[in-house]
């Protein structure tokens, strides 16, 4: 049986802010949740990516860049070439470069976008700040590569361990709109967030005409979910759901995992965007 796993990361894992790897597997029409696994180093991570499959992961970092941001700035653009000249730059290069590019362009338009994030209503990829999902990148997909999985559309490897973009904040917007569901400072942790990190587990398990795949989970992981003020075991789970969906449509076919056939290949794009 085919695992899934969905993955909270963070560039600079601690004890205090580990990266979340929820684990499940397919039931009929529902998704079980196994395992939520707490990873405090990037060595973890790594190591975890070694785990045998098959499994299909979804994980909540960038695996591309804006072609335009590319072009402009003269990188390789083949996504593998590219990837591994990121991975060369040190976050103060990478800080400047994006800077530079952006400091020319007019207000308004600072940050050039991909094609997913439209539909994805994601941040850019190239942003370094709030969040910095640039740096996410640029800690997250060398390990992958590293690690040898398969990016479907992107790059080939071990088609026993696929590798996913995903992105939890679409689904919880589908669910909650704009409204709030985690924060990682105490002072934020309010009586609102909670029910909405609650109304939230309540659409996944239960079924919403915007969500495709429905959870299963003991009353303990649910209490688990809803009780994380940081949100990062939901996202992980919800990531984990975004895989799960991308799993179907390959067993239906799609080699692509439910990718669209015409996304730039140096761009990648988000699962169900």
């Amino acid at each position: 049986m085919t695992r899934l796993l969905g993955c909270d990361f963070s560039s600079s894992p601690s004890k205090r802010k580990q990266i979340v790897m929820a684990w499940g597997e397919a039931a009929g029409d529902r998704v079980v949740l196994k395992q939520l696994q707490l990873l405090p180093t990037l060595a973890a991570f790594s190591d975890c990516l070694h785990t045998p499959g098959p499994w299909v992961g979804g994980f909540d970092l960038p695996f591309g860049l804006p072609r335009e941001l590319v072009e402009n700035l003269a990188w390789p653009t083949d996504w593998l070439s590219c990837m591994q000249y990121f991975a060369r730059l040190s976050r103060d290069d990478i800080r400047t470069q994006f800077a530079q590019f952006c400091n020319a362009r007019p207000v308004g338009g600072k940050f050039a976008h991909r094609a997913t994030d439209l539909p994805a209503n994601s941040s850019p990829s190239m942003k370094w700040v709030n969040p910095p999902v640039a740096f996410m990148m640029h800690a997250g997909v060398p390990l992958l590569l590293q690690a040898g999985v398969h990016f479907p559309g992107l790059h080939d490897g071990d088609t026993q361990r696929v590798a996913l973009e995903t992105y939890p904040g679409m689904w919880a917007r589908r669910v909650l709109q704009r409204q709030s569901y985690k924060n990682d400072a105490a002072a934020k942790q309010t009586t609102e967030r909670w029910l909405a990190r609650k109304n939230l587990l309540h659409a996944l398990v239960w079924g919403h005409e915007a969500l495709p795949v429905r959870l299963k989970l003991s009353s303990a992981m649910a209490d688990d979910l809803v009780g994380d003020a940081s949100g990062d075991s939901l996202d992980a789970v919800i990531c984990m759901m975004q895989a799960a969906w991308a799993h179907q449509q390959f067993l239906q076919g799609d080699v692509l995992y439910g990718l669209p056939q015409q996304m730039d290949r140096l761009e990648g794009w988000i699962v169900n965007a």
